[in-house]
């Protein structure tokens, strides 16, 4: 798999989060993953990069991903 700088933004209770986090563990992608919910600094790049307060938002190398879209995220990988 690629080997791309992956950023997940999330909470303990999104269940979108939970998805998008297994499938990244799924498909052998290693990524970082901070809880907003808990940390308001990473909450607040999290909006800066993204205009969102949703999560999850997803940072594939600089290319922001909001939500879980596995589609989006494997054409993100494969650059």
């Amino acid at each position: 798999m690629s080997m791309a700088k992956v950023i997940v933004y999330s909470t303990q209770t999104c269940p979108w989060c939970h998805r998008a986090k297994d499938y990244m563990k799924s498909i052998g992608q290693e990524f970082t993953d901070y809880n907003v919910g808990e940390d308001r600094e990473k909450a607040q790049e999290m909006i800066k990069k993204s205009g969102q307060m949703g999560v999850p938002v997803i940072d594939i190398d600089g290319k922001i991903l909001i939500g879980f879209d596995k589609e989006a995220i494997d054409e993100a990988l494969s650059h």
